[in-house]
């Protein structure tokens, strides 16, 4: 787990990043802004630590330049500014801690452990979902919705536009379809795909405006939106 420090203090910092070490973060340390701007561009980091009075770009403009680009990754503010404003003003950047110093590092450790947890939960809650537009796939509970309305589709239905929708734009011959969906060799006797197909279109596009489900004459189907 790699975490990006942003303090002046050289002391509170090695101080910092020897006990995060040594709880299994790995932890680069920065003393400016602007450097911990360069640096997040770099590379990547699961955690963000800013204290806010450092020099150059102080550490709630960091915060907001992080934000226009990076809506998830974890911040926590740590600072001895401890007045309300302090604290509001930071997460009217979108900070999602404050921690005002002196202070303990295990209530740290624990800060950071619960925003890890829940930004894990919500990754896992996302790949189960897939949205395309105004379609969404819950992959565990087999449901379909487009523009919040619930489509009832059949199990073959639901694993061919699974199938579809895993895959933007990409195009799947009647075989392939058939392969993956039905688990048996394609026969070129047989109209099942198309059958399929249509049953969705009639689903899931009769109605809207944007379609999702298109012909790749020649060679197959597939999904994205398209007026």
């Amino acid at each position: 787990m790699r975490i990006l420090l942003l303090e002046d203090d050289l002391i509170l910092s090695a101080e910092l990043s020897k006990f995060l070490e040594e709880n299994n973060f790995e932890v680069k340390r920065v003393y400016d802004g602007n450097l911990f701007l360069s640096e997040v561009k770099q590379n990547n980091y699961e955690l963000f630590l800013l204290d806010i009075n450092v020099p150059k770009t102080n550490g709630l403009e960091v915060c907001e330049k992080i934000r226009e680009e990076d809506k998830n990754t974890p911040i926590i503010m740590i600072s001895a500014y401890g007045d309300l404003s302090d604290k509001k003003d930071a997460f009217n950047r979108l900070a999602d801690d404050y921690l005002v110093k002196p202070f303990q590092f295990e209530e740290l450790l624990m800060r950071m452990n619960s925003l890890i947890r829940r930004r894990s939960s919500d990754k896992n809650v996302s790949e189960k979902v897939i949205t395309i537009e105004d379609l969404k796939i819950n992959k565990t509970e087999q449901k379909v919705f487009r523009k919040g309305k619930e489509i009832i589709l059949t199990v073959k239905e639901f694993q061919l536009l699974l199938l579809l929708a895993e895959n933007p734009g990409k195009t799947f011959s009647k075989q392939q379809i058939s392969e993956m969906v039905w688990q048996h060799n394609f026969n070129t006797n047989t109209n099942t795909v198309e059958v399929y197909i249509n049953f969705l279109r009639k689903k899931i596009d009769k109605g809207f405006d944007v379609k999702l489900i298109h012909t790749r004459s020649g060679f197959g189907y597939f999904l994205n939106p398209q007026k």
